[in-house]
């Protein structure tokens, strides 16, 4: 029966990179703020002509809309999950306290719905979100459940860039998914190594009619597991304006783009002058470094199996066709020289160096371990002050490239075996490939703002079958005594309401005269007194909308100002 399957997804790729129809590219549509209503539920899509796949998606049959952020909004996700298994969201990139973060111990259990609130922090940047359940991740991603998320700032709006939506402005989501004889989805980890069908913004053969000027691309590597190495099919330059966290400090002319599984960046395509011309964004997967998933060849350790039955290692193939048509009517024609200040940190002053290595129970095909660990969810792996800026070094004895990812904070990547990275991921990262066979790497990173003893932050392996094999670990900041909060479990008060917008009523459970204060998640204190009631009244009008912190005695709980 395998023979037979792994024949049928073959023959579905070889149609796929040989097809001469086309498809026009999916644009997916926006969601503006603060308040975000997001669906997770099942439903179907023609992918193939004739033949209608189950998919899952959020608002709609396979991915989600792109959410816009604007830096200072208090932002509110309603997630609903309509499906028959629990859930998670997971805000990959996005930097917020973490309760709110969505991984695998804030489960949304079916017919229920998840409510996190943050203040958006994060540089004007293209970030994503994901389902983020242990075991379940790979399920869940690969049949359809993911979305771009677009953070807007000021210092991006006063530069010269390309910037509306679906017209000069591009979401461009690549995705691979395993499918069965029947044209379905295969959710079976087993048979991860044959993502045979490859698709841009869910759409098969996909082409965009772009015009004749210069346009942005917000690309992400959606896929479970494939990395892509992107050039453009005329052989012509591109230029690099932003990684994961945010625009880069001047663009970075560039030919090939190696993009791991969750990562974003964004570049800029200078059509003008090519009217009437097709161009295509395209893999050079005969470019993929070799032990790389994605390259033609996997050398060392083991193999994965199928891993060379599948067509699309090694191979070179269009991922988005486009036809320049005509200019707009305010064409951006111009590369900038210069885009935002990045202003890395310093490596004096560290507080702590973390050292990683990756191992292998089972040669190339895994299970992974970090530390020599599995992950697991009643183990803190690291313990984090607030405020710590810390180096943190891989050595991977591994012979494949993992893409580490680190939740809630973006990295400078100081070293790449032992050289320094390449100008376009000199900017703010959240994810670094690791190379295998004794690969090695360093990032610095600070880890600000928010802490929880209770809550952990992750880290792990992008490539979902990693990850939900155990490739992860998970870490917790605590506030010792410097700025910032600490939520903790026990509690000696409760508020009400929560949300409010001009009052709140604070109750003691114990005794009176408690000192009270309301802490911004800045640390700054807005308010201190002194509770000689069991139940007493705070006006809240005078505070700007946002989160905030209530702490009374070693307690604190967050309450939202709207």
């Amino acid at each position: 029966m395998k023979k037979i399957l792994s024949i049928a997804m073959v023959l579905i790729t070889t149609s796929t990179l040989t097809a001469q129809t086309q498809n026009p590219l999916l644009i997916p549509p926006t969601l503006t703020g603060p308040n975000y209503n997001l669906i997770v539920d099942y439903d179907s899509l023609e992918i193939f002509p004739g033949f209608f796949t189950q998919t899952a998606g959020v608002n709609g049959a396979i991915l989600g809309p792109t959410l816009i952020i604007n830096k200072g909004d208090v932002v509110t996700m309603n997630v609903e999950n309509r499906l028959i298994d629990t859930t998670t969201m997971h805000w990959h990139g996005v930097h917020l306290p973490s309760a709110m973060d969505g991984g695998p111990h804030s489960k949304i259990y079916p017919n229920t719905t998840w409510v996190p609130t943050w203040i958006a922090m994060d540089r004007a940047s293209t970030m994503w979100y994901h389902p983020h359940l242990h075991h379940k991740t790979y399920k869940h991603v690969m049949m359809g459940v993911s979305g771009l998320i677009i953070n807007r700032d000021t210092d991006e709006a006063a530069l010269a860039l390309p910037r509306t939506y679906g017209v000069d402005d591009i979401p461009l989501v690549l995705q691979t998914k395993v499918m069965d004889a029947n044209y379905q989805i295969d959710t079976d980890m087993m048979n991860s190594a044959m993502d045979t069908l490859f698709l841009a913004n869910a759409t098969r053969n996909a082409y965009f009619d772009a015009p004749a000027q210069v346009v942005r691309f917000r690309i992400l590597n959606g896929s479970p597991m494939r990395v892509y190495n992107l050039g453009l099919s005329n052989g012509n330059d591109f230029w690099v304006i932003g990684s994961d966290g945010g625009l880069l400090s001047a663009p970075v002319q560039n030919n090939r783009l190696l993009i791991a599984p969750g990562e974003r960046y964004e570049i800029l395509v200078d059509l003008s002058g090519m009217q009437g011309q097709n161009v295509s964004i395209f893999n050079y997967g005969t470019g993929i470094p070799s032990s790389t998933y994605g390259a033609g060849s996997m050398m060392g350790g083991g193999a994965i199996q199928n891993y060379n039955n599948n067509p699309l290692n090694g191979a070179n193939f269009t991922l988005l066709s486009l036809n320049v048509i005509a200019q707009t009517s305010n064409p951006i024609t111009t590369i900038p020289v210069t885009l935002v200040s990045v202003n890395p940190y310093s490596q004096t002053n560290i507080d702590e160096n973390r050292q990683f290595n990756f191992t292998s129970t089972g040669g190339q095909s895994g299970p992974f371990l970090i530390n020599g660990n599995t992950f697991d969810m009643s183990q803190v792996n690291h313990v984090i002050p607030l405020n710590n800026k810390e180096i943190w070094s891989f050595t991977n004895q591994t012979p494949i490239a993992h893409p580490f990812h680190i939740h809630d904070i973006q990295f400078n990547i100081l070293e790449i075996n032992g050289a320094a990275p390449p100008l376009h991921m000199q900017g703010w990262k959240d994810i670094l490939l690791i190379p295998g066979h004794q690969g090695n790497a360093k990032f610095i990173a600070k880890f600000d703002d928010f802490a929880d003893a209770n809550v952990p932050f992750m880290y792990h392996c992008h490539m979902l079958v990693h990850e939900d094999e155990g490739m992860m670990g998970q870490f917790t900041v605590v506030d010792n005594g410097s700025t910032g909060v600490e939520t903790l479990e026990t509690e000696i008060f409760s508020i009400y309401p929560n949300p409010a917008n001009d009052k709140i009523q604070v109750k003691l459970k114990n005794s009176v005269n408690q000192e009270i204060q309301i802490i911004d998640v800045k640390g700054g204190l807005m308010f201190q007194g002194i509770l000689t009631e069991m139940i007493s009244t705070i006006d809240v009008r005078k505070l700007s909308n946002g989160i905030y912190f209530i702490k009374a005695g070693s307690t604190t709980t967050k309450f939202i100002k709207q």
